[in-house]
């Protein structure tokens, strides 16, 4: 890495950006292709890329979503163009031969218990949302990510069958600035941080 970005660049990915509740506008399979191409580089224990995605757009598959969303995020997630289920697979250990080619990785997590290998999914498949979310950002998506659902009934309806665990949904789409709450601060430095 040979420079910074721009102020404008930061301000898309961090500073101006924002949660949105009110999410319109297409969003194209080649966009939603894009956005995975750009997600997919980022950093991961062992590159074990755990994370799985599941880019719920048709009216069919958006009534198969409903039943699992909490009342509060129901009529905004139907209405949004996508809604990006971010899930993980707690087999992920069987792409390792592939992704991880300098030493057998796949003896590291192949056996150990479920409990083990969630944790390791949960904390690298969340990384990879996050990635999901800024990649969106970046090709001028906005996002309306949330964890006001049920993932049993996720589960079951889309992964059943399968050791895939949904972890947190995200809208997606173009959001609409007039709908936005006022900007909830953050923590300052010294509140968050410490350099030792």
């Amino acid at each position: 890495m040979t420079h910074a970005l721009s102020d404008a660049a930061l301000d898309q990915l961090f500073r101006t950006a924002r949660t949105h509740n009110v999410l319109g506008g297409g969003v194209g399979d080649d966009t939603l292709r894009a956005l995975y191409e750009l997600l997919k580089w980022g950093p991961t224990t062992a590159n074990a890329s755990p994370a799985r995605f599941v880019f719920v757009k048709s009216a069919e598959a958006k009534a198969r979503l409903a039943p699992a969303l909490d009342e509060g995020n129901r009529a905004k997630t139907l209405a949004a163009p996508v809604t990006a289920i971010v899930a993980h697979d707690l087999a992920f250990y069987e792409k390792l031969p592939y992704l991880f080619p300098h030493t057998d990785a796949r003896g590291w997590f192949d056996g150990k218990p479920e409990a083990a290998l969630e944790t390791i999914c949960l904390r690298n498949g969340s990384l990879q949302g996050a990635y999901l979310i800024l990649a969106a950002r970046s090709l001028g998506l906005d996002c309306g990510p949330m964890s006001g659902f049920d993932n049993a009934k996720v589960d079951a309806e889309f992964f059943g069958g399968t050791r895939w665990r949904s972890n947190f949904l995200v809208n997606l789409g173009h959001g609409d600035a007039s709908q936005l709450f006022p900007r909830s601060p953050r923590l300052a430095f010294d509140e968050a941080a410490q350099i030792l």
